[in-house]
């Protein structure tokens, strides 16, 4: 898997493909999938969510530019792949999943595994995580179509990074997001994806 995202795709950060290699990516697939768990593609983890591809865990991650002393929230928990590959890396990680039974398997996977620095929570990926900010990095693994939520810019340090992919159902761009010191963003955008969709839950 890790040849793979460095030979084929040209992703060549010891740091991520380090990180990957310390992650049993088959402890996050469900038991059925689990013998295709270092295949280069994504895998149904129930509830119409996703495992996301290799790759595009190595390429996201490496995008944050993570030096291990962040502490970064992740939206959109799925199976706790990531958020697992993020501990590695990052000093904190705090890991919102909208789909409650999600959120509890990732956990009891996470504490087992003792990916220890994690910490999970069932909620609304749109509102962020007040009471735990400032966050120094976001990661957000599903498709945004406009605007990243304006509770999660707020919620980010000033020279802090978001990345996300943004745009339409059917295909989006993964989109770097720095926040500048005068409080704007600015924007760097890579390779085309298709994401399951940032489910909002609204009051």
């Amino acid at each position: 898997m890790v040849y793979q995202i460095k030979h084929k795709y040209g992703l060549n950060s010891p740091d991520v493909l380090s990180a990957m290699l310390q992650v049993s990516r088959e402890e996050f697939v469900p038991k059925r999938f689990r013998s295709g768990a270092y295949r280069d593609s994504p895998i149904p983890v129930g509830f119409g969510q996703f495992i996301s591809q290799p790759y595009t865990v190595a390429f996201m991650t490496d995008l944050l530019d993570l030096t291990g002393k962040e502490k970064v929230l992740e939206i959109g928990t799925g199976s706790g792949y990531q958020a697992a590959v993020l501990s590695i890396l990052a000093k904190e990680v705090y890991s919102l999943e909208i789909i409650p039974q999600l959120a509890q398997s990732a956990e009891n996977t996470l504490k087992r595994l003792k990916f220890n620095n994690v910490t999970v929570k069932h909620g609304s990926g749109e509102w962020g995580w007040p009471e735990v900010a400032p966050f120094d990095s976001i990661l957000i693994t599903a498709a945004i179509e406009k605007n990243v939520p304006q509770d999660l810019i707020d919620q980010l340090k000033t020279g802090g990074i978001i990345v996300a992919p943004i745009g339409p159902k059917d295909g989006q761009v993964m989109t770097k997001l720095t926040k500048m010191k005068n409080q704007t963003l600015k924007k760097e955008e890579f390779q085309k994806y298709v994401f399951v969709p940032f489910i909002e839950e609204k009051n």
